[in-house]
């Protein structure tokens, strides 16, 4: 069995008090590594670490922080195959599944890397001939990360390198369910050789280290991936301490099929999308609004793509989807197809546990149809290996019902037909829209949400602003 340290002012160390938190493989239920439990004096070392690693970095230049996330990026590309088999165990996603998440993380460091040298300020004009004025923009100062358990290791790339492009330190949060691989991508990181206390990592009860962490002063960002209640929890400790905070907080995905496409082609690849990480991505395809022309071709077909979806440990060969992340999980997915089904959505394929994969939190790949309003699923995130498909008459029904949640994360439009295209990547509420793509998610755009789906953005250059403040510095001349 591992143990696993945490990372605190440049040494590796467990916990002051000696505790730790339990492991599982999902795949198995077997316990296989511990993590420390950081407590309250883990967590104010870290923090006085940050200050310090902060004062550090920040006087480090543009072009020498550009040479050592792109030294960092080498660094994870290095350790690729050790990642992965790590965030497989853990997880419990395929390991191309996972092989590619390590990927996406080379690519955010690669790209931040070069936005460190874009931080650029202004001179603007003054009022009179007798003053300059100039904007600075500085970083905003240590940074509190935490990142979930879906992707354990992207989200956390996501935060850590437009902070060090930036030129703030960071305290990250990995999550409790599945940190080895992340502790290992730091571990990669931190050898791109940043000044102690640049980069800290912390394990443990996830309400003691935020409450810990977002309410010391000294922490001035907060960033958070996770659900909309966690969210409101961390928003109202930052208001003590007048934070700058972002988070992405799900989604509840519609997808709008108009009837002018390939019908299988389109639903063989959004079965594909949709069953991803077993249905566990905040920008999941989830409602699918068929155009009535093409509804039972498109249902058809999609359901015969989730039959088709090979279920089992993420480490064997063939395995299409994984177990879902834990038994809480699986219990919750499973809790909210049975409401639809008892309120009389006619069930496809799927919708039922596969106890004879063994110990694992393996669940059927699910498809819905006539899923009633007054359905769970219809407006809480499933998070989950499910799909509800219905039919839609008209863009304006589809846009109506495709907004008819709190969230507004991601969104899709599958259609050849211009105008139809516009109308609804115009008339969809969603940080994101696909047309004709699946492919939200890069580094180079922002990843951002409205409603309930979050505050400010992640990736492109817009992830910058957060960890930015802008100074006017107003000089007289004689």
């Amino acid at each position: 069995m591992r143990h696993e340290e945490m990372l605190i002012g440049g040494t590796w160390t467990a916990s002051r008090s000696g505790g730790v938190i339990e492991i599982e493989n999902p795949a198995t239920g077997e316990i296989v590594a511990t993590a420390p439990k950081a407590d309250r004096d883990d967590l104010d070392a870290a923090i006085a670490a940050s200050v310090a690693g902060h004062r550090a970095w920040r006087a480090v230049d543009a072009w020498e922080r550009s040479r050592r996330l792109r030294l960092a990026a080498q660094r994870i590309r290095d350790d690729r195959q050790a990642i992965a088999e790590l965030l497989t165990e853990e997880q419990g996603k395929p390991l191309a599944q996972a092989l590619a998440e390590v990927d996406t993380c080379v690519d955010q460091f690669e790209w931040y890397a070069d936005e460190a040298r874009r931080i650029y300020g202004r001179t603007v004009d003054g009022t009179t001939g007798d003053v300059r004025v100039e904007v600075r923009r500085e970083p905003v100062g240590p940074v509190a990360a935490f990142t979930p358990w879906n992707f354990p290791i992207m989200l956390a790339a996501r935060k850590i390198a437009p902070a060090l492009a930036a030129g703030c330190s960071i305290v990250l949060k990995p999550a409790e369910e599945a940190p080895s691989a992340c502790l290992r991508m730091v571990r990669a990181i931190e050898s791109a050789g940043f000044p102690a206390g640049t980069i800290n990592a912390v394990t443990g009860d996830p309400a003691e280290i935020s409450e810990r962490l977002v309410g010391s002063r000294a922490i001035r960002k907060i960033s958070l991936t996770g659900s909309v209640r966690v969210g409101t929890l961390l928003l109202r400790l930052a208001a003590d301490t007048i934070k700058n905070v972002s988070m992405e907080l799900g989604g509840h995905a519609p997808v709008v099929v108009w009837s002018d496409v390939d019908v299988e082609k389109t639903a063989r690849a959004a079965a594909a999308v949709k069953f991803r990480n077993a249905g566990q991505v905040c920008i999941s395809p989830t409602r699918f609004l068929v155009h009535s022309d093409v509804v039972e071709r498109f249902t058809e077909a999609f359901a015969a793509a989730a039959r088709q979806v090979v279920v089992g440990d993420g480490r064997e060969p063939g395995t299409g989807m994984g177990p879902l992340a834990s038994a809480r999980r699986l219990d919750e997915v499973d809790a909210l197809i049975r409401d639809a089904v008892d309120r009389g959505a006619r069930l496809v394929a799927g919708g039922e546990r596969l106890d004879h994969l063994g110990a694992g939190h393996f669940y059927a790949p699910t498809v819905l149809t006539g899923v009633p309003e007054g359905a769970s699923i219809s407006t809480v995130e499933p998070f989950g290996p499910v799909a509800l498909i219905e039919p839609v008459e008209s863009l304006e029904e589809a846009i109506e019902r495709a907004n008819a949640t709190d969230y507004g994360l991601a969104a899709y439009a599958f259609t050849h037909d211009l105008d139809v295209a516009r109308q609804l990547s115009e008339g969809i509420e969603a940080g994101m829209v696909g047309v004709n793509s699946f492919g939200v998610s890069t580094p180079v755009a922002p990843f951002s949400g409205v409603k309930a789906s979050g505050i400010g953005a992640e990736n492109g250059t817009e992830a910058m602003d957060a960890y930015l403040v802008s100074k006017t510095v107003v000089t007289g001349i004689s």
